[in-house]
């Protein structure tokens, strides 16, 4: 079953690409951005992601079953990601008791 032929220089480009956007994952880093650096640092990791999975998985190339399994992982993936982001901001954090602290500091000489 022969596949779909990539051109080097695409193969190239892609991680020519892959290359200025891992730079520039470096020098967001640098830069303080406050609450956006994580945003930002996720979106450029997205793109990196995206371009790997078209052109070096060859996704992009791949029948529409494969494609069908692709975005069935990454809507499971979101699942999850929601279902555990759901649990960690529903907790009521609950400082440790006082008396614990009292008597740690006690015991110790």
């Amino acid at each position: 079953m022969p596949g779909h032929v990539v051109a080097t220089k695409t193969y190239y480009l892609v991680f020519a690409t892959l290359i200025c956007l891992t730079a520039l994952t470096t020098g967001a880093a640098l830069i303080n951005l406050g609450p956006w650096n994580t945003v930002v640092a996720l979106a450029i990791a997205v793109c990196k992601a995206t371009l790997v999975v078209l052109f070096f998985m060859h996704v992009k190339y791949s029948s529409h079953l494969v494609r069908l399994a692709v975005v069935a992982g990454f809507f499971w993936l979101a699942i999850l990601i929601a279902l555990t982001l759901g649990d960690y901001l529903s907790r009521s954090w609950i400082p440790a008791p006082t008396e614990w602290q009292s008597s740690a500091s006690q015991s110790l000489p």
